[in-house]
């Protein structure tokens, strides 16, 4: 069965473009144009993904988006905003959208990140499976992570870490793909009593990124600026283009 798509937008061109290309690639898509129509199908009809505008007639994106999260909507959201939209993004993926797209955007990009979030999401690929009970490894991708030995593999390769480095890998590792603010790594990694600043964080996300260019085509952290950061895991799988 096709996969579900949602595309809440008022540009009639853009809105005509994402509805051709995802349906091209054989997904099932429903456009609505206005913010009010767009939350009530979204709460009424169950999707396994929604592509959101935030600027739109009647309720904007941001508002939809926290009022789906209320509700209990859990759907996975990619925000669609304009070049100057960084603060909305901000707020956007701190609201819990799942990642964001901004305009003008290529149909290859498009794809990508529609294909990303919905294996995460779908299947499961990309989320941590550990291989016992108790959790002794997590495997993602080319990735693998031994929490009670502190150990880690890329590729069949050790990579040493210090303990904190291993432990903001850890944290990263349990939500692949989510974007987790600087607060959350600080407040689960050195506690809610630790006196240093975020740039802590930083500097120890600097290290591990270096660390992992063991194989960055496996495996890698996004920055999401503002907000934080974001464990990418690609899975090796064949890829099809459409005609």
């Amino acid at each position: 069965m096709a996969q579900r798509l949602l595309v809440i937008e008022d540009e009639p061109t853009l809105s005509r473009l994402l509805t051709y290309n995802l349906t091209q690639e054989g997904y099932d898509v429903t456009a609505e144009d206005h913010g009010s129509s767009g939350y009530d199908r979204a709460v009424s009809q169950d999707f396994d993904l929604i592509l959101l505008d935030l600027m739109l007639p009647g309720m904007n994106g941001l508002d939809i988006l926290n009022k789906l999260r209320i509700q209990g909507v859990t759907t996975p959201v990619i925000i669609l905003t304009a070049k100057n939209g960084e603060a909305e993004v901000v707020q956007g993926l701190k609201s819990g959208a799942d990642d964001y797209i901004t305009k003008p955007f290529g149909v290859s990009e498009l794809l990508a990140r529609v294909d990303a979030v919905l294996r995460r999401y779908s299947n499961g690929d990309d989320m941590p499976q550990p291989e016992d009970k108790d959790g002794s490894r997590i495997v993602l991708g080319e990735l693998e992570i031994y929490p009670l030995k502190y150990e880690v593999t890329l590729g069949g390769q050790s990579i040493s870490l210090r303990p904190k480095e291993f432990e903001v890998l850890l944290y990263l590792a349990k939500k692949p793909g989510v974007v987790l603010t600087r607060d959350d790594l600080m407040n689960a990694v050195w506690g809610f009593d630790y006196i240093g600043g975020q740039r802590t964080v930083d500097v120890h996300v600097s290290s591990l990124r270096k660390k992992l260019e063991l194989d960055p085509e496996s495996v890698h952290i996004d920055s999401i600026r503002g907000v934080g950061y974001k464990l990418v895991v690609k899975r090796k799988t064949p890829h099809h283009s459409s005609s």
